[in-house]
């Protein structure tokens, strides 16, 4: 995604142009706020409207240090989110000396037709000054005949004071249309951060 994309995404406007889209458009759709909150859902405006949804969570404070923000499906308007999904999971990170750097793929995040939560940002930390952005597509999710694929990048200072940079991509392995969608700590609440919802005209 370029700057300008990013920058146009930012403002929040109704109708943001998305140059890279060959001429679409991104609808904004709706904005959900944390306060102590344990769950961010997303329960309405995923439909057949858009063949894609883009949704930004921005500057993510966990109540409870060392934690990660998850996400899942729902088929049934978010009264059950274990959609079982497969999925990979890779990370680069460094620490603020510079002295501890790497790149690679964390088995320990990814999912093999698991239900459970999928990571997005892991080991985000909780002091006053750290926080994790991100975004999050989820292509056609109102579709009936094929899986629902997703990709993730996301940025977070960690508990140790690393910057970790995600990446986080898979299917939702359901043919049943996805119309909700769940985001939440693995420990404690979301203290504050907001996740927004936009849809792509093309």
């Amino acid at each position: 995604m370029s700057g300008i994309v990013a920058q146009n995404l930012n403002r929040q406007s109704g109708l943001i142009k998305a140059p890279e889209a060959g001429g679409g458009a991104w609808t904004f759709i709706s904005k959900t706020t944390a306060s102590a909150s344990a769950t961010l859902s997303i329960t309405s405006g995923l439909d057949s409207t858009y063949k894609v949804y883009f949704i930004t969570y921005n500057n993510i404070h966990p109540e409870t240090d060392n934690t990660h923000f998850t996400f899942n499906g729902s088929i049934d308007s978010g009264s059950n989110y274990n959609v079982a999904k497969t999925s990979t999971h890779f990370a680069a990170y460094a620490d603020e000396g510079d002295s501890n750097t790497s790149l690679g793929y964390e088995t320990g995040h990814d999912l093999a037709q698991g239900t459970g939560v999928q990571n997005l940002l892991n080991e985000i930390g909780n002091d006053n000054d750290q926080s994790a952005s991100g975004y999050l597509y989820l292509y056609n999710p109102a579709s009936t005949v094929f899986v629902k694929h997703f990709t993730s990048v996301s940025q977070l200072v960690n508990a140790g004071d690393y910057s970790r940079n995600q990446f986080v991509s898979g299917y939702l392995n359901t043919t049943s249309a996805i119309d909700a969608v769940q985001f939440k700590q693995s420990s404690g609440n979301i203290d504050s951060g907001d996740i927004c919802l936009y849809g792509l005209t093309i």
